[in-house]
């Protein structure tokens, strides 16, 4: 399975009454401070949750849980909801209501395990070989159509990259060309193309053509620093939920399955022990 397709499968956000909670508003000390980050009393709750965060920064919370208990609007979910905002986003945070477990289609452990799985993240970190700077030159280079008649077939595409450091000269493979011609690549353009894969991404337009027009809409990048060849480290976080629905429903390909998964509505399928 390449990663690069696993696709993040976070959940909509519900539009809670907690939009305005950014965290718990302790000062550096731990102490609560009355009125921050959206949380107005719960002194003492607070405090304690600024621990618990502690903990879990410290990894000492692993296979521990935290139950809040009360009666209604005292701030419970306020309090989870602020614990995650302190975490940050690269902790996965899963929030999740009694009415979502019930599913004509789904069955009830299930669904508590699809969460759980939401709420376990992986980081991935690859170390990709990419070419990438500013196109200088593009230019297909073509001959004569093997099977006969008189098109004229593509037998491989000319493409000049300049950095900071250095300007290279590729020769590349028919089907890149179509990715070219995909993303709307033109000269003046900064791409980056991976070495292993051959996918083309076009980053932006060189910041040195930014004063070409007085409006329009693109977005302007400067030229790449460094070599045009290079070894570039990717982190991604995705969670054990992702892979699942990665493996469950295969994006892509030609087999019956996922292109009969592109044309319809995906519907919600349980993702057994088994898959």
């Amino acid at each position: 399975m390449r990663i690069e397709e696993v696709q993040s499968a976070s959940k909509k956000q519900r539009i809670a009454t907690h939009t305005h909670i950014k965290g718990l508003g302790l000062d550096v000390n731990g102490n609560a401070i009355s009125l921050s980050a959206g949380f107005v009393g719960q002194m003492a709750a607070r405090e304690a949750a600024g621990i618990v965060v502690d903990m879990i920064r410290q990894k000492k919370m692993a296979g521990r849980a935290l139950l809040l208990a009360g009666p209604p609007s005292t701030g419970k979910t306020a309090l989870a909801l602020g614990i995650s905002q302190e975490l940050g986003s690269k902790v996965p945070f899963c929030p999740m209501v009694g009415s979502e477990v019930y599913s004509s289609e789904v069955k009830k452990t299930e669904v508590l395990m699809e969460n759980f799985r939401r709420a376990i993240g992986l980081r991935i970190k690859e170390t990709k070989e990419v070419y990438e700077g500013e196109v200088t030159e593009l230019s297909p280079e073509e001959s004569e159509n093997t099977s006969g008649g008189y098109g004229k077939s593509i037998s491989h595409v000319i493409i000049g990259l300049k950095t900071v450091k250095g300007t290279k000269q590729l020769k590349l493979d028919p089907t890149i060309y179509d990715a070219l011609i995909k993303e709307k690549i033109v000269v003046g353009d900064v791409i980056y193309i991976e070495a292993n894969s051959g996918a083309v991404k076009r980053v932006g337009r060189c910041d040195a053509f930014a004063t070409e027009f007085d409006l329009e809409a693109e977005e302007y990048v400067p030229i790449p620093k460094g070599e045009v060849h290079k070894k570039k480290e990717i982190v991604q976080d995705v969670t054990l939920h992702d892979l699942d629905a990665a493996n469950a429903r295969p994006q892509g390909g030609q087999d019956i399955l996922s292109l009969m998964g592109q044309m319809m509505k995906p519907r919600k399928t349980e993702i057994t022990d088994k898959l």
